[in-house]
């Protein structure tokens, strides 16, 4: 774990940096990943940056680390563990809407490298161990999906990439034995968390947004109880995931606190996040391991399983496991935004 932290471990960041061409050049470089920015619906900046303020959060960051002529380093919690909700994935394992969001990563790094050459790092802070228990995920397909996300990385060859998740934290503990001591140092109480969501903004979505993700996941076929008490039931453990992400959140930034974060949630103009996406798509939550690779006009798109299947797509395996599905032919306005997506990865 050590080489993961060495390169984040310099002093904290304290003050802007005085060379306007040393900004100027950070600027640029945030601007390369803001031409991937994930923003809410309402966002009046959306897909650009408006001023200053979309990248005054992050600036002194990427200007330190060109001033120092270090790696710019990234982190992102991201890729926990795939849906329980087979109406949504294809099963418990990575497949092509991970290889693909992977590659994009990766690709975004390396463009970065081509403006700094000393490149960029982009760590995946898998938070699928902290909140398994509350959103449904078995621990076991935690440790699998993880293990596939390493894999992936290892063959592709995704040299910018590197995983850090509770396991490399607490090794030797068991996981709710993990997720006490996240809690015990960086978490909030909950009646906090409930007032910052009662006052709206930018709380509330992300709540919103977590409680339709549980929702979803639970509509099984073996659901036991009426669609009103799950609604119910997933309001309230919204507030917990919320509140083990935000834990996870103050122990990332202990941990990495040079790093410029990253997101996948939305993230508002000036937020101190930069909400991104990995895959074309047009629901602005959905995530790769809530959905699907499907294939149009030669760029993947990411969209919900059952989508897929009511279009009428071919299913295609990879090594023996379901890997994405092919579309017929979309149009530039077709609404999966197929065109503008990943290309496939080898």
């Amino acid at each position: 774990m050590s080489g993961r932290l060495d390169a984040c471990r310099s002093q904290s960041v304290r003050g802007a940096m005085s060379d306007p061409s040393v900004r100027e050049h950070a600027a640029r470089i945030l601007a390369e990943v803001m031409k991937h920015r994930r923003s809410p619906a309402r966002c009046a900046c959306k897909g650009a940056l408006c001023s200053d303020a979309c990248v005054r959060p992050h600036l002194d960051r990427v200007a330190r680390a060109v001033e120092r002529a270090q790696p710019i380093v990234f982190i992102l919690p991201s890729f926990p563990g795939k849906s329980p909700n087979p109406a949504k994935v294809l099963g418990p394992m990575p497949d092509m809407a991970e290889r693909a969001s992977l590659t994009f990563l990766n690709t975004l790094c390396r463009k970065i490298g081509e403006r700094h050459a000393p490149g960029a790092r982009l760590i995946l802070c898998s938070d699928g161990r902290v909140f398994s228990d509350a959103v449904g995920l078995h621990e076991p397909d935690v440790t699998a999906y993880q293990r596939g996300i390493e894999s992936i990385i290892e063959e592709l060859r995704l040299e910018a990439l590197s995983t850090f998740n509770l396991d490399d934290l607490f090794p030797g503990c068991d996981f709710a034995e993990m997720r006490s001591r996240l809690m015990a140092r960086h978490g909030r109480p909950l009646d906090d968390l409930r007032a910052a969501v009662r006052a709206g903004g930018e709380a509330r979505q992300i709540y919103c947004g977590i409680t339709r993700f549980l929702f979803e996941d639970a509509l099984r076929p073996d659901l036991g109880i009426s669609r009103t008490a799950l609604q119910k039931l997933c309001r309230e453990r919204a507030y917990h995931v919320v509140q083990r992400s935000k834990a996870w959140d103050g122990l990332l930034a202990g941990e990495f606190p040079d790093a410029v974060r990253l997101s996948i949630h939305p993230q508002g103009c000036g937020s101190g996040k930069i909400g991104i996406h990995m895959m074309a798509t047009a629901d602005e939550w959905l995530t790769p391991w809530h959905g699907v690779a499907a294939l149009a006009n030669g760029s993947f798109t990411l969209i919900k399983r059952r989508e897929a299947e009511a279009a009428g797509a071919r299913m295609v395996f990879r090594d023996g496991r379901p890997s994405h599905y092919v579309l017929r032919a979309a149009s530039p306005r077709d609404p999966t935004g197929a065109v503008c997506g990943a290309k496939e990865p080898k």
